[in-house]
């Protein structure tokens, strides 16, 4: 059964103007983020972590031993903690822990790799407050999806224990936008194209070889990483990123959970306050975060303030790997 309200989303998403001008596409997504008010018992601490400017989110049942590391997306070039303060506070409550959204260094006055430099500094940043690596998830979309595997391979390097797991929403991890789907699904997608990927790219690289492994992790070697949940829209056309990231991981004995959600568009999390399955899919990734990393009962009771719906497995494809078996299985789920 077709979503209706994933196609008024759509339609609103391909009405809007996109200005040529990097600048005016930051204070454009802020303002467009800012329509949509973060839930009433949302506190909101600004901070300063290790040097990168930062906020915390927490809603009152949340755990402060335990932390989500945010990574908004945008390209690297535009995103902001406005632009994701509705989506960061409630992953944080889907998780029952505090979320800290970093405000790292856009391109491009800060070209590659100093998005990679800020994340490690905002890791390093938790545990200097004494949360154990165990009681840490990094998560990120679209741009911070990518950056997610890419914390975690600068993490791995500067031999840290590594988090409990990551989640990656909508990835972007291929620098050269030469995904199948770059094509197949541009008629579907109203939000990511081939030539806004590769100005974006070209913004952030700066030069740099675009299949660095720290800027397109696709290419890196994963051995390692901790866990790692990939969500991504049957409608984006960043599809193939994520397929392509999943089977990296998975061949390199990461245990990998790949969700594939019908119709959906680009970061359909953003979009949580109009759109169902976005509610669904945060939930979707709270579930797999608090398996990983912060056990304990579930948070559905606090949900009683918003249009919140139970998650009932709305995502029809997904790839699992597991490590001590090194097997993977492709099956469907229906919801």
């Amino acid at each position: 059964m077709s979503d209706t309200e994933i196609g008024a989303l759509r339609k609103k998403l391909a009405s809007r103007p996109r200005s040529d001008d990097y600048r005016q596409r930051r204070r454009d997504m802020d303002a467009r983020a800012l329509e949509y008010k973060i839930a009433p018992d949302v506190a909101v601490e600004p901070v300063t972590a290790n040097g990168v400017r930062a906020e915390w989110t927490s809603t009152p049942n949340d755990g402060r031993d335990a932390a989500v590391l945010w990574l908004h997306g945008g390209g690297y070039v535009i995103g902001s903690l406005d632009s994701h303060r509705h989506l960061v506070s409630e992953a944080g409550r889907a998780t029952k822990a505090w979320a800290l959204a970093l405000d790292y260094r856009l391109a491009p006055e800060h070209p590659f790799p100093a998005a990679v430099e800020d994340a490690v500094s905002g890791y390093r940043y938790l545990l200097s407050r004494g949360i154990r690596p165990g009681r840490i998830a990094i998560a990120g979309d679209s741009a911070g999806g990518g950056l997610v595997v890419a914390a975690m391979l600068a993490i791995r390097d500067a031999e840290l224990a590594q988090p409990a797991c990551g989640w990656c929403i909508s990835p972007w991890v291929d620098m050269e936008a030469v995904g199948e789907t770059m094509s197949t699904k541009a008629a579907e997608d109203p939000m990511v194209q081939r030539a806004g990927i590769l100005e974006m790219a070209g913004l952030y690289l700066n030069g740099a070889d675009p299949r660095s492994r720290l800027a397109a992790p696709i290419y890196a070697d994963l051995a390692g990483l901790a866990p790692l949940l990939i969500q991504v829209g049957a409608s984006e056309t960043l599809l193939d990123d994520a397929i392509r990231l999943a089977k990296a991981a998975g061949a390199a004995d990461v245990r990998i959970d790949l969700q594939i959600w019908p119709e959906m568009v680009h970061v359909w999390h953003m979009f949580h306050p109009e759109l169902k399955a976005g509610l669904r899919a945060i939930e979707a990734g709270g579930d797999y975060v608090r398996a990983r990393a912060f056990p304990g009962p579930s948070h559905r009771e606090d949900r009683a303030h918003s249009s919140y719906v139970p998650f009932r497995g709305p995502y029809n494809t997904f790839l699992k790997t597991d490590s001590k078996t090194s097997a993977g299985s492709l099956g469907s789920r229906s919801g």
